[in-house]
């Protein structure tokens, strides 16, 4: 079996593969993409309980797909990851908005009460909302100095954008190859062509069928002496010789192997 495919094959196989169209409609290229596609994604297996939608990473990849259109399971792979990533980032987004929460919460005293400001910073405090941001930054200052929730939210908010800048990449990546793919030829189809039979002992060649009108050639059936080589043809019968200038006619007498001239 042959290994190699030979550069007249491999042009033929590349030119055969680059009349191939594929899929043109939106339905068609969402079917294709699916094909010989091994991994499992069940979108509602990444949402955080009684906190995010089932089906939001569905609605994130579906439209996705209608944007990016895969080509292959490769490349919808990567639009999944990019699914994941926008969800991390949403994710992250609600973490913060969480995490400001509790800080209000943190500038509650016993009592539930808010604690109030200080005297000459409240002279200036016109609106509810300016209160309620002094009430936010005194929270969070009292937080950050029992923990460090804030530094790692930032941390988990950089690896969500850093991931879905990735996958982005990833994706660009694979469409760059999408010619080089397409095009690329079928290693077991080109072993088929290239495989041949060769004739040996336990498949031999069955000898060809004599023309019409031959004769099959005698065999000698007597053995042949040690050390001698069998004749190439079988002999031709005596044939009288055309007689001689001034001498009588001559014989040609053929005895076993040697003829004799009479």
């Amino acid at each position: 079996m042959s290994d190699t495919v030979s550069p007249e094959q491999l042009a033929a196989n590349r030119a055969n593969a680059a009349r191939s169209t594929g899929p043109r409609t939106p339905e068609g290229k969402t079917r294709s993409a699916q094909n010989a596609r091994k991994h499992g994604f069940t979108a509602s297996s990444f949402a955080v309980v009684r906190l995010e939608d089932l089906n939001e990473v569905a609605h994130l990849t579906e439209d996705l797909v209608n944007l990016y259109q895969p080509a292959n399971s490769q490349e919808l792979f990567a639009v999944e990851r990019i699914a994941l990533a926008q969800q991390a980032i949403l994710r992250a987004a609600r973490l913060e908005a969480g995490f400001f929460s509790n800080c209000l919460g943190e500038s509650l005293n016993t009592r539930g009460e808010f604690r109030p400001p200080h005297s000459q910073v409240a002279v200036d405090i016109e609106t509810l909302t300016q209160e309620r941001n002094f009430h936010l930054a005194d929270g969070f200052h009292r937080l950050i100095c029992q923990s460090n929730s804030f530094a790692l939210l930032l941390r988990y908010q950089a690896q969500a954008e850093r991931q879905y800048r990735r996958a982005i990449e990833e994706l660009e990546r694979l469409k760059a190859l999408r010619e080089e793919l397409r095009n690329e030829p079928n290693s077991a189809e080109t072993e088929t062509n290239e495989t041949t039979c060769a004739p040996c002992e336990t498949n031999p060649i069955p000898p060809a069928d004599p023309a019409p009108g031959s004769q099959p050639l005698a065999c000698d059936p007597r053995p042949l002496a040690p050390g001698s080589a069998p004749d190439p043809q079988p002999q031709a019968p005596a044939q009288p010789l055309a007689p001689s200038l001034g001498g009588p006619p001559q014989k040609l007498l053929s005895t076993g192997r040697v003829q004799v001239v009479l």
